[in-house]
């Protein structure tokens, strides 16, 4: 079930972006749509993972996002699969563009959230990480939760 907090409500979150990539700058844009594809999105059946933003034409597209076809709708539903319009600022395209060209960083949609009525999708400008950066994070996390874990039951004795 999606939570709430402060008028955003969370649509899904791409667990797999924050695994793959170092993220070292987030963007929030929104989000063109049809009419059966925010419906399917209020009732979180959308998929981020293996999705990617590319700038073409002086637009941004999300691309590999899977929004399901709307349960209700008629013969006008959606393609699950399509390229749909990020809504950014002319500066912040001509910014993120020259980031991307130059650095040879990505863009990869983090998140995707209902803010007030609106959808929005929050971009991360990333870094692919390295097999053992991978495995160093998730040697990291264990450590974590090993130590939480003991913490927990010295407070119990």
């Amino acid at each position: 079930m999606p939570e709430t907090s402060n008028n955003f409500e969370m649509v899904t979150v791409n667990r797999q972006a924050y695994h793959d990539y170092f993220v070292d700058e987030t963007i929030e844009a929104g989000i063109a749509l049809t009419g059966t594809e925010v419906k399917s999105a209020r009732a979180g059946h959308v998929n981020l993972r293996g999705a990617y933003a590319r700038i073409k034409d002086d637009q941004v597209w999300l691309e590999g996002a899977h929004i399901a076809e709307y349960e209700h709708g008629t013969w006008a539903n959606h393609d699950p699969l399509r390229s749909r319009r990020l809504l950014l600022h002319r500066k912040e395209i001509i910014r993120l563009e020259m980031r991307v060209q130059a650095k040879g960083q990505t863009l990869v949609p983090l998140k995707m959230y209902f803010k007030g009525n609106r959808l929005k999708v929050e971009l991360g400008l990333c870094r692919g990480k390295k097999q053992y950066d991978k495995r160093e994070a998730i040697a990291k996390r264990d450590a974590e939760r090993e130590l939480a874990r003991v913490s927990k039951y010295r407070q119990r004795a």
